[in-house]
């Protein structure tokens, strides 16, 4: 399954050096967002917050996936950060992340939306990829890790 290579656009990787705060972090992916996808900035700043609210999107291990839902949108797509100083999502393990996966599904998504986060937990679960991720410091790196992640290159 490919499901987080299909989801993640090229220009949706941000190599952030300014974030310090979960904040300033859904405010950068909203902005993301906003320009190459054209989902309101407030709407997907609002949407993970909002999730955030019911319990913390931090897996551990330095990963954090806050997803929200957003009315009228079609399909999944996603975002992914890299930030220089660690933000804390009260992650299990008390570690703070600096591998920020975002995910936004449609307000009304079905397994499909299961599928993604599932398989996004195991490809973070992956210590290797995590450690590829963490050397890498260019975007287009970091696209080809996720698309060629777990198919054997």
């Amino acid at each position: 399954m490919k499901l987080s290579g299909n989801i993640l656009p090229p220009g949706n990787i941000l190599l952030d050096t300014e974030s310090t705060s979960k904040k300033r972090v859904f405010e950068r992916v909203g902005l993301l967002f906003e320009n190459n996808q054209q989902i309101a900035r407030s709407q997907v700043f609002d949407s993970l917050f909002a999730r955030e609210k019911l319990g913390s999107t931090g897996l551990g291990q330095g990963v954090a996936i806050p997803h929200g839902r957003i009315a009228k949108l079609r399909d999944a797509t996603a975002a992914f950060v890299k930030t220089s100083h660690p933000i804390a999502f009260d992650a299990p393990d008390g570690l703070s992340a600096n591998l920020i996966f975002v995910l936004l599904v449609p307000e009304r998504a079905t397994d499909m939306h299961l599928q993604i986060l599932s398989e996004l937990a195991q490809m973070f679960s992956d210590s290797f990829f995590r450690e590829q991720l963490l050397a890498c410091d260019e975007s287009a790196s970091i696209y080809r890790l996720f698309n060629d992640w777990n198919s054997g290159i």
